[in-house]
């Protein structure tokens, strides 16, 4: 989802666009008064503790900068304070505002808000991927609307699950109004309820509820932003109407298979055979209802990618799944992520680079655009490029453990030891919430043992690796991370073991990855390792 945007004028006249992100750290920053804010703690305050690098921090304060320099004298100063952090400095006609004024500030640019995540009412945790599915779609349509501002999806999820005050809500993000709601599915009845909050006048501005047949979800979300658009009596530009009632869909039986393959590809068991399957049987499903659903062909094409990848599948069904993707939607950011895999896989390294190019410019908040770009840059050893896309790919999809995952690798390759702890608690967090709708998920818990490697928890590392085994011994992938995290350990015979079997099944896509990962780098030279893959390569050649 492209991010909303916020209109400022500038002191000649001229009108600039704000996204999100940097109106957040406007209003951390005029709360703070003063205050010296480090880069830490601005992280906390407005990526919600996720790690980023410092490249999308001098980002944002420079077009802060370049934001007061247009708003002219008087308004506002941003002070570097070198190796502590940032601070506003006020200016004699600033007025010596203090910090009550950030929200006045944020609320004089216009009307803003947060779509909390709808809750799942169903009883059935496997149900979330209709609540969550409900939610982004609302949280793009508004997004649509130029003169409402709102807070992109991967800050809004941080909430999901999580008990919250409406008005610490908005004063945290900035918003002046908040949207909650439940989504409860039971046969083939939806019933969703909904209610806006005005967090400024401390007072709700309207509640429903709809009952309706699971066929009309698409309406039951329009109706929803409308009456959002409504109660803040906001005036749609021409195309913004149509914008919003555009679906990549018509069907809403496809929608709904497409959001259940969907969830399974971000927190499903990543290198097992039935996931790749499942994912690949349910797109197929959508595509029958409707031929021309782009997203569905993108994702039937991904699924096909990992077969290929993890299991030596030929690439046949991705790569034509793929063509249809972009043939029905050339501008398809998805679809253009995946065609940078299946080049990648085949060798044509310019083209893979060229065509994940596409896809970022596509659509830059590209959940799997990033993670293309990270896994990319990743096996050819560009590491410090993979890190920052796997940073931007943690902060698109809360509910992914193997981005942050990744960045225990990339942040270590970098020897930074603070990051990589930081994201093996991010990493432990996600892969536990994975594990406990899926207990069987043997890449999340891998993920989980990497993470606690990297806090040098060996004695837990350990009791997961025996207990993982005993119901996902045969995913390659869980295999090679128990090894990346047992040489973490220093415990090298350890790792060769499980390398030993990972070795013995792997395919060409798993041996070319094993190639790049610094995590085996210390562990090459070892007779063991070098038979073993050299036996594989064997192998592969032989067949």
């Amino acid at each position: 989802m492209a991010p909303a945007l916020r209109r400022v004028n500038h002191a000649d006249g001229r009108e600039a666009l704000l996204q999100p992100r940097i109106m957040q750290v406007l209003v951390a920053l005029l709360r703070a008064d003063g205050t010296i804010l480090t880069r830490h703690r601005l992280t906390e305050l407005c990526w919600d503790g996720v790690v980023v690098g410092e490249d999308a921090i001098n980002r944002v304060i420079g077009q802060l900068r370049r934001l007061s320099e247009g708003l002219g004298a008087g308004v506002f100063e941003i002070e570097t304070i070198t190796k502590v952090g940032y601070r506003i400095v006020r200016t004699p006609n600033a007025g010596g505002a203090g910090p009550e004024d950030a929200g006045a500030a944020t609320r004089a640019a216009g009307p803003s808000i947060c779509v909390l995540p709808f809750t799942n009412m169903s009883g059935d945790v496997g149900q979330d991927y209709l609540s969550d599915g409900v939610t982004e779609d609302v949280i793009t349509d508004l997004g649509k609307v130029s003169a409402l501002s709102v807070t992109p999806r991967n800050t809004a999820f941080t909430l999901k699950g999580q008990a919250v005050d409406v008005a610490n809500v908005a004063r945290r993000f900035g918003v002046s109004h908040v949207l909650e709601g439940s989504v409860r599915q039971a046969g083939g009845r939806v019933r969703i309820s909904a209610q806006l909050t005005d967090a400024v006048a401390a007072r709700h501005v309207w509640a429903e509820r709809w009952d309706r047949d699971l066929t009309d979800i698409f309406a039951l979300q329009d109706e929803i932003s409308q009456a959002v658009v409504a109660a803040l009596r906001l005036k749609l530009l021409a195309g913004e109407q149509q914008a919003i009632a555009r679906r990549g869909t018509a069907s809403a039986d496809a929608y709904m298979l497409f959001l259940q393959a969907r969830r399974l590809y971000v927190d499903g068991n990543r290198g097992d055979r039935l996931r790749e399957e499942a994912i690949s049987r349910l797109a197929r499903k959508a595509i029958e209802i409707d031929p021309a659903y782009a997203r569905a062909w993108a994702l039937l094409a991904l699924a096909q990618v990992w077969l290929a990848y993890t299991h030596g599948e030929p690439a046949d069904e991705g790569v034509a799944a793929t063509a249809r993707a972009l043939a029905l939607d050339p501008d398809l950011a998805e679809a253009h992520a995946v065609q940078a895999k299946h080049l990648a896989q085949s060798g044509d390294i310019a083209g893979a680079f060229a065509e994940v190019g596409v896809a970022l410019r596509l659509d830059a908040d590209s959940y799997e655009a990033n993670e293309a770009a990270g896994l990319i840059y990743y096996r050819q050893g560009r590491v410090a490029d993979a890190t920052r896309h796997f940073e931007r790919t943690v902060e698109l999809m809360d509910s992914d453990f193997c981005a942050p995952g990744m960045l225990i690798s990339c942040y270590g390759a970098l020897g930074d030891v603070d990051r990589q702890r930081h994201i093996a608690r991010t990493t432990i967090e996600r892969g536990e919430r994975a594990l406990a709708q899926d207990a069987s998920n043997g890449s999340a818990a891998a993920f989980v043992v990497g993470a606690l490697a990297a806090l040098d928890d060996a004695e837990a590392a350990t009791q997961w690796i025996e207990r993982t085994l005993k119901f996902d011994a045969a995913n390659p992938n869980v295999r090679y991370n128990f090894a990346c995290a047992l040489l973490r350990l220093a415990d090298d015979e350890a790792a060769l073991d499980q390398l030993e079997v990972f070795f013995a099944g792997a395919s060409a896509g798993a041996l070319a990855h094993a190639a790049a990962d610094p995590d085996l780098d210390h562990i090459r030279a070892h007779p063991r390792f070098i038979a073993m893959s050299g036996g594989a390569d064997a192998r592969l050649a032989t067949a």
